[in-house]
């Protein structure tokens, strides 16, 4: 029990340093990178005077060096205060909370069905490797993984735009919809089909072609032959012996690629007009809104470290040798 315990405790140090470098390395380059707040703040109000400047330089405290603002924001991280919106007039916070579930929504729904068509699309090509299908996979996942996510979402919308009107192509609810909850959750998920499925596919190609390869090498392996042998039907044999070896890679590369998903979402948010943390990054990098950019990277890094965190206890239950191991 002590060793599990000091095991946990040094997973969650360890998060924290990753998190205090990460935070520390945005704000840096943050600052670094070209673009004043300010003179966004007068732009949008249409001018202001040089004194009216000097005050919101002191309010915000952008007027100290940057030694003095950088142990002034990681105080202010670490007691829980993500700062102020210097655009949107309004605590960070508030801001997180009501994009991030938008965001998670579309990030989990691309993830369940890249995971779950991918694999079944690699366990099928395992099995004849030489086949027609096998052939249609290794195609599939080249160009799903040459194709980026803008120009997916950006070919979709025009599909079905005006070839064939059946999605809505922005937003996440109608503006007239009018209803119960049964009637605004089918409204969401049927604004939710393309932004997925254009964040889906490149993990979907890279999940299929991964899992045909993996079920390959398992399906040459001595216990998968002995087991054929003592008579052990097909579907058992790929769904009990087979696929769970076959999904250690796979797992560990939803753990790796859960960061860049995040990433990928603030691309396909954009262009469906999704109202998530990718869409509000992409307003506050243009309105320079610092507080607001660096909340959202320091958001996205606890979440890939929880993701992998939680990658981490799945892959010890699919392979007990991990467990017996430790």
């Amino acid at each position: 029990m002590s060793r599990t315990l000091m095991a946990v405790a040094g997973r969650i140090a360890g998060a924290c340093l990753l998190i205090l470098a990460v935070v520390t390395l945005n704000f840096t380059l943050i600052k670094l990178a070209p673009g004043d707040p300010v003179e966004a703040i007068a732009g949008a109000a249409g001018g202001m005077s040089e004194e009216l400047r000097a005050q919101i330089r002191a309010t915000y405290g952008l007027d100290r060096s940057f030694l003095e603002q950088l142990v002034a924001y990681l105080k202010q991280i670490f007691s829980g205060n993500l700062g102020f919106s210097y655009y949107f007039n309004q605590p960070v916070s508030e801001l997180i909370l009501q994009r991030l579930p938008a965001t998670m929504l579309l990030v989990f729904s691309a993830l369940v069905i890249s995971v779950v068509l991918g694999v079944l699309l690699g366990v099928l090509a395992a099995r004849k490797p030489d086949g027609l299908l096998s052939q249609s996979v290794t195609v599939l996942s080249l160009v799903g993984y040459a194709a980026p996510v803008f120009w997916t979402g950006i070919l979709l919308t025009i599909l079905f735009a005006s070839t064939i009107p059946i999605f809505p192509i922005s937003g996440m609810r109608d503006a007239g919809m009018e209803g119960g909850m049964l009637d605004s959750t089918l409204d969401v998920l049927w604004h939710l089909v393309l932004p997925a499925i254009t964040l889906g596919i490149v993990y979907l190609a890279q999940y299929s072609r991964l899992t045909r390869a993996s079920m390959l090498e398992v399906l040459g392996a001595d216990y998968i032959r002995t087991a054929r042998a003592k008579g052990v039907g097909e579907f058992a044999l790929l769904s009990r012996h087979a696929l769970r070896n076959a999904m250690l890679p796979v797992v560990t590369m939803i753990g790796m690629q859960f960061g860049n998903m995040i990433a990928g979402a603030v691309l396909v948010e954009t262009v469906f007009n999704w109202p998530g943390l990718g869409r509000l990054a992409f307003d506050s990098i243009l309105r320079r809104d610092y507080p607001t950019i660096l909340a959202i990277l320091a958001c996205s890094a606890a979440l890939t470290i929880v993701a992998n965190a939680l990658t981490d206890l799945l892959y010890q239950r699919i392979d007990p040798r991990m467990k017996e191991g430790r």
